[in-house]
């Protein structure tokens, strides 16, 4: 089964039992060469801390039996459930997430009316710099060498992405669990076909999907949903409405205005996946006749491809005036 990448589930009582004079021992079923037999095996005493801190509780699942290293691990697994979030679109607080290459996420908590309550950066260049350090002894290395002996190298550059990854998921969780957020919003961010230019190197090693999976699994948890939505000049508008920007050739992270002004061009696209997302969830609900009224009176949102944060603080004011009148 191990040749097939299968490994046998513990069932409980049949084929696994905890061991109940020790705390990190438990008995194992396993076939010995003539007959099933039960064998005692030590478990690591901090990974069982960790469970019966985090997991008290919770429904255990059968242990699956994992290999990696060369080592044989149990794999432990737990269900709970949570109640998620199910406040109306107009009553809710949003974190949108953009992850970029040049900041790793920059997060913006929002309100469905437009109102910014905060803004974050969230980077981590010690963690960055680590990597693309390893990635250049990798270069020197394999010009010297050839490309045979480096997977070890490889295989360590990988591990920093993946931590990395975490950190990321994490930071991006807790700011919008501080901030009370019902929903944290991506761009869905699709990368096709064959990627060339200078940051080639950098875009394989994008954990963008692993990243918004990690989000996902983290925001679940704390009663948070996910959304996303379509990535598509996200970066490229301005968020006042003012048109498409020229990024900065020395700095990406900063961008010119068709008016003028100069700001971040990832805290710009933040605010216009926050608005694509309230114009979205604004406009569903509604009737057809009111929904195209609405956008007879505020035209950019009938091509969401093309909604900015302004036209959310113009849709919601129109909003208000049908509703008084």
């Amino acid at each position: 089964m191990c040749g097939n990448h299968a490994m046998p589930v513990f069932y409980r009582d049949v084929m696994y039992r905890e061991d109940t004079e020790e705390k990190d021992r438990a008995y194992l079923k396993l076939y010995d060469g003539h007959d099933w037999n039960w064998f005692r095996v030590s478990l690591s005493h901090t990974d069982m801390e960790y469970l019966r801190k985090n997991w008290a509780g919770k429904k255990a699942a059968a242990p699956v039996l994992e290999k990696r290293h060369r080592k044989y691990f149990l794999r432990f697994f737990y269900t709970e459930k949570v109640l998620l979030t199910k406040a109306a679109a107009k009553e809710q607080i949003i974190c949108s997430v953009d992850l970029g290459l040049n900041t790793d996420a920059v997060c913006t908590i929002m309100r469905s009316d437009g109102t910014v309550l905060g803004r974050k950066f969230i980077d981590f260049p010690s963690e960055k710099d680590r990597m693309y350090r390893v990635l250049g002894r990798i270069s020197r290395f394999q010009r010297k060498h050839g490309s045979v002996q480096v997977k070890s190298r490889w295989a360590y550059a990988k591990r920093l992405n993946t931590e990395l990854g975490r950190k990321i998921a994490g930071a991006v969780t807790g700011y919008a669990e501080e901030n009370h957020a019902d929903v944290i919003v991506f761009e869905y961010l699709e990368i096709k076909g064959k990627i060339s230019g200078r940051k080639k190197q950098k875009l394989h090693l994008w954990r963008k999907r692993d990243i918004q999976k990690r989000c996902e699994h983290q925001a679940h948890r704390r009663g948070m949903r996910i959304s996303r939505i379509c990535a598509w000049n996200t970066s490229r508008l301005a968020y006042d409405g003012s048109g498409t920007v020229v990024r900065d050739p020395g700095n990406h992270s900063l961008c010119t205005f068709q008016n003028g002004k100069r700001y971040n061009c990832d805290l710009s696209a933040s605010y216009n996946i926050g608005a694509r997302y309230f114009i979205r969830e604004l406009l569903k609900p509604l009737p057809a006749t009111e929904r195209s009224l609405l956008e007879a009176k505020v035209p950019s949102v009938k091509r969401r491809i093309l909604c900015v944060y302004a036209d959310l603080r113009e849709l919601f004011s129109e909003m208000e005036l049908l509703k008084t009148a």
